[in-house]
C-alpha cells in the first residue's frame, strides 16, 4: 500500500520536472541563435574587373661595326737537312763481334727423363701419446724400419727398438699414415727398402 502511495505522488513530480527542464533548453536554444545571427558579420568579397595595363621596358639593343681583323703571317718554315749515311762499316765502330763455335747436339746427348731420386716424405703424422704412459708418467724411445712402395705407402713397419712396448703400438699406427714420394730410377717409380726412423715420447711440463 506504501508503495503505490509513493508511485502516484511520484508521477506527478517527475513530469513537473520533466516540463521545467525542456522549457529550460528551449530558451537557451533560442538566446544563443538569436546571439549567432546579431553578432555575425556580413563577409563582402570585392573583384577589380578592371586589369591594369603593364608597360614593359623594351631595351634597344645595337651591334656595333666589328673591325675587319688581319690574318696572323704564316710560321716561318725550317729546312730539313739530310743525314749522311755512314761510310764506316758496323764492325768497325762498335768493335769485332766475338765468334763462338756452335755446340753439336744430338739426339744421344738429350735426355728428359726424371733425375733419379730417393723416397721423400710427404705427410709425417706424429703418434698420439699412450694414455696409459701419461698417467704413469713414463717417457721413452722407440726405432723402427719399413719400406715404402711405388705408390709412396709405407709397408712392413718393424719395431727395432723400444724402451717400453708401451709405445709400439701408437708407433706403428702413426707410421701407417705418413705418405711419401716414392723413389725414381730412370724415371720410373720404384720399392724403398730398409727406412730406418724413430720416435721420442717425452711429456710436456
Amino acid at each position: 500500500m506504501a508503495s503505490l502511495i509513493r508511485l502516484l505522488i511520484g508521477i506527478p513530480i517527475a513530469a513537473v520536472i520533466t516540463f521545467l527542464l525542456f522549457t529550460l533548453m528551449q530558451i537557451l536554444i533560442f538566446d544563443d541563435s538569436e546571439l549567432n545571427f546579431d553578432e555575425r558579420e556580413d563577409l563582402r568579397i570585392v573583384i577589380n574587373e578592371q586589369v591594369e595595363d603593364v608597360q614593359a621596358r623594351i631595351r634597344e639593343v645595337t651591334v656595333d661595326e666589328i673591325e675587319q681583323v688581319e690574318p696572323p703571317p704564316p710560321p716561318p718554315q725550317i729546312e730539313r737537312a739530310a743525314a749522311d749515311q755512314p761510310t764506316e762499316s758496323l764492325s768497325t765502330v762498335v768493335g769485332g763481334l766475338p765468334e763462338f763455335e756452335r755446340p753439336q747436339l744430338s739426339g744421344a746427348d738429350v735426355s728428359f727423363d726424371v733425375s733419379d731420386r730417393d723416397a721423400q716424405p710427404l705427410v709425417r703424422i706424429p703418434p698420439q701419446y699412450p694414455m696409459r704412459a701419461a698417467e704413469r708418467g713414463l717417457e721413452g724411445e722407440c726405432e723402427f724400419t719399413f719400406d715404402v712402395t711405388p705408390e709412396g705407402n709405407p709397408t712392413n713397419i718393424r719395431i727395432t727398438r723400444c724402451s717400453n712396448s708401451i709405445f709400439e703400438r701408437d708407433t706403428i699406427r702413426a707410421v701407417e699414415r705418413w705418405r711419401y714420394e716414392p723413389r725414381v730410377e730412370d724415371g720410373v717409380a720404384q720399392w724403398r727398402r730398409g727406412v730406418v726412423s724413430s720416435f721420442n715420447f717425452q711429456l710436456d711440463n
